[in-house]
Parts: C-alpha cells; sequence; structure tokens
C-alpha cells in the first residue's frame, strides 16, 4: 500500500515496501547504505564578515580597502530535474545519501584611490582580487547511479549523485578599472578603461561511476539484474574508477576589456544631455591551448582512446553542414554600444522631471559555458560555443516622468522597451531537420533515425545567437512622506517578456533540453519567458518612534506583494519528437472525442484506475484547466500558462538604543511572510 504524507503529499504513488526492498537489496548485495527517504533534514550554514578600512591621505586623497570572506555550506537532495525527473515527490523520491552537500568560500579584497585636482579634474582607480573556492561533498559511498522506473516514469533513485563526483570549481578573478572625469564648464566629461580577468579550474565528471544515463523499467528487474550478478561489473567499474584518482580539471582563461567615454551636458538649469559610447572586448587568453590540455586528460582517463573527433558533420539551424574544433574559440570581435540620456526639469523647480535615454548595452554571460566546450571534448556529448558566438547585447530606450505635487506626495511612471540584439539559445547540431511526422490525431513533425548525425548518432549542443526576443516593462509608483513621520508607497508594475530561450541551467545539454518546442526545434521562435511576473503590486510603509528623551527607537516597517506569473508549459514526459530531449515536447490537447477514440493501459496493480476511470479523468483535467480546455484539438503553446496570484507580507522591527551623543546599537528583527509566519 501507498504510504501517505511522503513529501508532502497526501498520497504517494511511491511504495514504501519497494522502497525498503531496494535498500534492502543494495545493502545485502553490495554493502551499499542508501540512507532513509523520509524524515531527514538538510542544514544550511554560513559565516561571513567585511573589514573596511578608510585613510584620508591628504586633502586631494582617499584610500579605502575591503576585506570580505564566506564560509557557507548547503545541504541538498539529488538535482530535481537534470538527467529526467529525481524528485523528491509524490511521483519519484530518492534515498538521503543521494544528495550531497556544496560548499562554498570566497575571499575578496577590493581596494580604491579617489583623487582630486584641483577643481578641474576627478579620478577614481579600483583593483580587486577574488578567490572562489567551490566543491561538493557527496552523503554516498563511490556507486553507480540507480534509478527505477514504474509505468514508464522515474519511480525511485538512489546511489551516488552523478553530479557530485569529484566536482570542484576554483575561480580566480582579477579586475581594475580607472575613471577620470574633466568638468570644462557645462561639460563633465569622463573616460575610463576596465579590465577584468576570470581564471577557472572546474573538475566535472558526469557518469563517472556509470549508471547516469539508464533506467530499470521496474523494480522487479532491478533486483533480477543483482540476483543474476550482471550489476557486479557496474559496481565494480565505479569502485574501479576511483581508485584510478586520475580526474580531469580543465583550466578556462577568459575576461573582457572596456574603454569608454561620456559627456554630461548641462544645456541650463533645466536640461541636461548625457552621450556616451562603450567598447567591450571578449578575451579567450590561452584557453584553446587549455583545450588541447584537456583533450589529452580525457585521452589519458579512456585508456588511450581519444573521444575527440573533429571531422564529424553536424547541421546548423538552416541544415547547413559544420564541423567543429574544439580548440577554435568565439572570434572576440568588439562591441559596440552608443547611448543617448536626458534628464529634464519641466518647471525648474523640480516639481516635474522627464527622463530617459536610449542606446546599446553588452553585458557578459556566465563562462562557464565556454567551460563547457574546454572541458568536454567528447564526440558523444559535445558542448560548444559557435565561431560567431558574441556577447549579449540588447537596445534598450525608457522614458520616466516624476511629479511632485500636493503635500509630500510624488507619483512616478516608468516606460521601457528592450530589443535583443545578441540574445543566447542552445541548439542541437547533432540532429537535421525533421523528415518524419507523428501518426494519429497528433501529427507533428518528428526526428527519425535518418534526421541525426552519422556515424555516432550523437548530440552536440551549441551555444548560438539570435535576436529574436523583446520586453516591455511599465511601472507607476506613488509615494508621500507624511507629516506625522509615515513614509508609505504603492506600486504597479507590468511585464510583457518574450524570447527565444529562458536559459535555466548551467550545462548546455540541459538549457536545450528545457526549452519548450515544437516542430523544428533548433529554430528561434518568440514565446513568453519563463521569468518575470506579468502583474505585481508591491507597497511599504514605514515609521520611526523615538521615546526616553530620546535615547530609544523604535522603527516599524511593513512590505507587501502580490503577484501573477510563474509561467509554465504543458510537456509530455518523454521523447515524443525524437530531439533527443525528453522534457521539452508541447503536448496535443485532444477532444472528448478523441479521448474516446483512445486505448488506455490496463491495471497492473490493485487500486490502479481502470481504463474508464483514466478516460473520465483525463477529460475532467482538461475541462477544469481554463487554457486547456481553450485549446482542445490543439497543440499547448510555449510558457502560455500562468499561475495564479500570490501574496506575501514581511514585517521589520529595528531597535535603537542611542549611546551618548554617537553611538548606537541596533537589533533587527524579521517576519518573513508574516502571514504564514
Amino acid at each position: 500500500a501507498a504510504r501517505p504524507g511522503l513529501s508532502g503529499s497526501n498520497v504517494s504513488r511511491v511504495s514504501a515496501a519497494d522502497l525498503d526492498l531496494v535498500s534492502f537489496v543494495l545493502d545485502s548485495a553490495f554493502n551499499y547504505v542508501t540512507g532513509p527517504y523520509e524524515g531527514f533534514t538538510h542544514e544550511t550554514n554560513n559565516q561571513k564578515g567585511i573589514i573596511k578600512f578608510d585613510w584620508n591621505v591628504g586633502k586631494n586623497h582617499t584610500l579605502t580597502a575591503i576585506y570580505n570572506f564566506l564560509d557557507a555550506s548547503k545541504q541538498k537532495p539529488a538535482h530535481p530535474a537534470a538527467i529526467g525527473r529525481r524528485g523528491p515527490d509524490a511521483t519519484t523520491l530518492q534515498f538521503y545519501n543521494s544528495g550531497y552537500q556544496i560548499n562554498n568560500k570566497i575571499n575578496s579584497v577590493l581596494v580604491e584611490l579617489k583623487s582630486t585636482f584641483g577643481n578641474s579634474y576627478a579620478n577614481k582607480f579600483q583593483i580587486g582580487y577574488t578567490h572562489f573556492d567551490d566543491s561538493r561533498d557527496p552523503f554516498s559511498a563511490t556507486f553507480p547511479v540507480v534509478s527505477i522506473q514504474k509505468d514508464g516514469i522515474r519511480y525511485i533513485v538512489a546511489g551516488h549523485e552523478p553530479f557530485s563526483i569529484h566536482n570542484l570549481l576554483d575561480q580566480k578573478v582579477f579586475q581594475f578599472s580607472d575613471n577620470f572625469d574633466m568638468y570644462v564648464k557645462d561639460h563633465t566629461i569622463t573616460a575610463g578603461v576596465s579590465f577584468e580577468k576570470f581564471e577557472f579550474d572546474n573538475s566535472f565528471n558526469l557518469n563517472a561511476y556509470g549508471g547516469t544515463f539508464g533506467d530499470w523499467p521496474t523494480v522487479q528487474a532491478f533486483i533480477n539484474e543483482v540476483r543474476t550478478g550482471a550489476f557486479n561489473d557496474d559496481v565494480a567499474a565505479a569502485e574501479a574508477r576511483k581508485v584510478q584518482d586520475l580526474w580531469a580539471t580543465p583550466e578556462t582563461n577568459v575576461g573582457q576589456f572596456a574603454i569608454y567615454a561620456q559627456d554630461k551636458w548641462q544645456v541650463n538649469d533645466k536640461l541636461t544631455v548625457t552621450l556616451g559610447i562603450r567598447m567591450d572586448k571578449p578575451l579567450y587568453f590561452d584557453t584553446s591551448e587549455k583545450v588541447e590540455e584537456s583533450i589529452d586528460q580525457q585521452q589519458e582517463i579512456n585508456g588511450g582512446f581519444n573521444a575527440y573527433d573533429p571531422s564529424v558533420i553536424y547541421y546548423d539551424e538552416n541544415d547547413k553542414q559544420v564541423q567543429f574544433d574544439h580548440t577554435e574559440l568565439p572570434d572576440g570581435k568588439p562591441l559596440f554600444s552608443p547611448r543617448l540620456g536626458i534628464n529634464w526639469d519641466v518647471t525648474g523647480d523640480t516639481k516635474t522631471i522627464i527622463r530617459g535615454g536610449s542606446g546599446l548595452f553588452t553585458g557578459r554571460f556566465p563562462f562557464v559555458w565556454v567551460g563547457n566546450q574546454v572541458a568536454n571534448p567528447n564526440f558523444y556529448f559535445y558542448c560548444m560555443t559557435a565561431n560567431d558566438f558574441k556577447f549579449p547585447q540588447v537596445w534598450r530606450s525608457n522614458i520616466g516622468i516624476d511629479k511632485a505635487f500636493g503635500e509630500g506626495w510624488m507619483a512616478t511612471v516608468d516606460i521601457m522597451y528592450t530589443k535583443d540584439i545578441n540574445a543566447m539559445m542552445v541548439r542541437n547540431y547533432g540532429i537535421n531537420s525533421p523528415g518524419g511526422t507523428l501518426q494519429g490525431v497528433d501529427n507533428r513533425q518528428i526526428y527519425t533515425a535518418g534526421d541525426r548525425v552519422t556515424p555516432y548518432a550523437n548530440n552536440a549542443y551549441i551555444f548560438t545567437n539570435t535576436d529574436i526576443g523583446r520586453t516591455f516593462n511599465m511601472t507607476f509608483e506613488l509615494k508621500r512622506n507624511w507629516s506625522n513621520g509615515i513614509y508609505t508607497s504603492l506600486a504597479y508594475n507590468y511585464l510583457d517578456a518574450q524570447d527565444a530561450s529562458s536559459i535555466e541551467a548551467e550545462i548546455s545539454s540541459d538549457a536545450y533540453d528545457r526549452n519548450p518546442a515544437f516542430g523544428h526545434v533548433n529554430k528561434a521562435v518568440l514565446a513568453p519567458s519563463a521569468y518575470g511576473n506579468k502583474h505585481r503590486v508591491v507597497g511599504n510603509a514605514n515609521k520611526t518612534f523615538e521615546y526616553g528623551q530620546g535615547k530609544f527607537a523604535t522603527t516599524l516597517s511593513i512590505f507587501f506583494e502580490y503577484a501573477k506569473g510563474g509561467r509554465f508549459s504543458y510537456t509530455y514526459s518523454g521523447d515524443i519528437n525524437g530531439d533527443g530531449s525528453a522534457l521539452n515536447d508541447l503536448i496535443y490537447v485532444p477532444t472528448d472525442s478523441e479521448i474516446d477514440a483512445m486505448t488506455f493501459r490496463a491495471p497492473v496493480f490493485a487500486g490502479e484506475p481502470t481504463a474508464a476511470q483514466q478516460r473520465t479523468a483525463l477529460k475532467s483535467f482538461i475541462a477544469q484547466d481554463e487554457y486547456l480546455s481553450g485549446r482542445r484539438g490543439e497543440y499547448a503553446e510555449k510558457y502560455a500558462q500562468l499561475s495564479p496570484w500570490f501574496s506575501r507580507w514581511d514585517i521589520r522591527i529595528l531597535q535603537d538604543f542611542k549611546l551618548g551623543n554617537k553611538n548606537t546599537i541596533q537589533l533587527s528583527f524579521d517576519i518573513l511572510n508574516a502571514g504564514n509566519l
């Protein structure tokens, strides 16, 4: 019988007897301890601090030095979605020892020198160094991943966490910048330069202990393999891999160099115009050589077998043949970002201000994606960055109005429009255009064996650019400082964000797998973004009460938020179109008559619903969902669904104890989500 109450569900699909049996079999056959599957907790700990030193070096120079440190750890279950669903939830449960602890240590130093030279010149120089030392401590002893299905869906997860095998990330970041200001009549001219270098040493050994990419169809099938000894070789191979103790730690060196200039022109007492331009250049240093070292390391780990083959022919989104040389990195062409901004005090008394601007903005992208290319020179699992890949860049325009009126009232309107110039999308160049068609009422295009790359039939996950994507954002805010010392504000934000891929993964293959698609999956299609709330209302109020002849003060603050967002898609559990992802296929929503013509699986276990009950349940589920019921006979759309409104209220209390005229001790007390304490 199913045990109630597991993972917060009223009735879990997972049988306690099956869990106990799997745990017993692993212990008795291999002395492997799974740990419990319920009744345990995960801890989060951190210690952190900051030390700051300020020195006035004469009248014209100020030197500041800041040191930060963090030592933190967080215990977590196995990843809930990577390499298929893993729970823990009412459908899939995992044992405690399938989790891990992630450790984060940071040490950072920043030195800043501010200087003035008379009334006409000023300079700010910054230089900094940060060391990130991240690692994982798996709870499991050395053992393969054990994933068992039920009814074609992941059911029980045991064994080692597949992403936490000698998983280390050592990052060193060096940065400096210098801004020089000149004050010439009505102009403030700024010229500057910045430089950042990131050095990553990353050891990531997915599937080093085996079992990651294969499931047993049933609990009994797994037990049968253990009984016959068929699983012994996998266990021995995992132990041998640990004894080998040879782990690749590829190094990636990347950075960004920028120069920029700006003129802030005070046209008159009411109008200020700012004009600027910035040039950003990606830097890859000796990363190509590090790729060659990684290829040699992988060959040594594989016992002399070279899994790198740059001769394989792939197909881009336009079915053009392409080949990949891992040592070739993006061309690193400079990106230019011109900008214009205005600030107009309409009445000259700051009561009505119009501000806005337009221009290009260039950012950096997560360098782990270049690290994927360095660390995975393997034709079974290529992770590449396209040769013509460019750092993310958008064209953004905005306009805002601030209007003061009455006694302490201020109204603000902000409108912003952003157009993607270089957005990002992961494509699978291991497949050509879909050449088949699904049979039945769902007649979508599908990928057949002939549409895959030969001779390896592998996937190649390529980070590419697309200019498809745009965002419209509008905010209204009303705030007031009241005469009795109360401050209040109320704001509403509307967001319409659309893109081709809402990337939520650091692994290239996951970024591809989790992008819902229909038809040719490598084509960029504009759809709502997974991120951001379409509607959001926020408000806050605070007041300070002083008493005890000014020796004590209590500040009470209240913040609330009401929002509607949380977009999601209806997708199949399984790879229905053959594109290599079991997570991204948007469902077909059948009509009632089409459901009547379907064949449902007969019950296998006692208490399971009959075919008739399943048919009725599917009809009822579609009928109760406003979106699905309106899409009968059509395909679900990408991120077309919005979760219901949600709300939260937070309370903060600050208590000040004033010691003399110069010193104050402050205690803070926070209740987050006060409605639920």
